[in-house]
């Protein structure tokens, strides 16, 4: 194959797979968007339990949106990146959609009904979490050694956090304390989005 032919294939396959960002590129938009509003940004948007309990429903949903600030945002959508490349194939945007939905939804459920001497939240890790997970068990149909390494590293993770606590390392970078149960919670949103699509076969294309 020639060099332009090499060329015209690679761009036509990006082409193709950049339909697999879209949820991707929203969650970015709408995290940058909160992350513009600032201090009352976050205030607004931010998980408050004692918020919540007065009726300010949105912030179940928002919480994962609003950062600490701007290296805590960039950190997340750094990670957000490397989930997608890792897994983003795996399903079709609609898919991505269901998802993201109940990956949201377990993690604000575990905070609500399990956790509930956290008081407030804010960040993505939770959700990026479930987003790797979910992809991980679709891709056992086509690269089952990758994901099987994918679910070890991050049962790791999990396990090292419910035992030791954080990451070495991790709060000093994201400038505040890390809420290492999101990170179960969003896991577990994860298996749950995983098990009820795994029939649900997206592109299977190998990297």
């Amino acid at each position: 194959m020639g060099l332009f032919n090499r060329r015209e294939s690679f761009l036509r396959r990006f082409a193709g797979d950049t339909v697999y960002w879209h949820v991707a590129i929203g969650v970015t938009v709408i995290a940058v968007g909160a992350a513009l509003f600032g201090d009352a940004g976050r205030e607004l948007l931010k998980y408050d339990r004692l918020a919540i309990a007065d009726g300010e429903y949105w912030r179940l949903v928002t919480g994962h949106f609003a950062h600490l600030g701007n290296t805590h945002l960039a950190l997340n959508l750094a990670g957000l990146v490397l989930v997608w490349l890792l897994v983003g194939r795996y399903f079709r945007t609609a898919q991505w959609l269901i998802v993201l939905a109940l990956t949201l939804a377990v993690t604000s459920a575990g905070f609500w009904f399990v956790d509930q001497y956290l008081l407030w939240y804010v960040g993505l890790s939770g959700v990026l979490h479930g987003l790797l997970v979910a992809g991980a068990i679709q891709g056992f149909r086509t690269l089952p050694s990758e994901s099987a390494i994918l679910c070890a590293i991050v049962a790791g993770k999990l396990a090292w956090e419910q035992l030791a606590g954080p990451v070495p390392g991790s709060e000093s970078v994201s400038g505040g304390a890390v809420v290492v149960n999101a990170h179960l919670f969003g896991a577990i949103g994860g298996i749950v989005a995983g098990g009820l699509l795994w029939r649900s076969a997206g592109d299977k294309r190998s990297i």
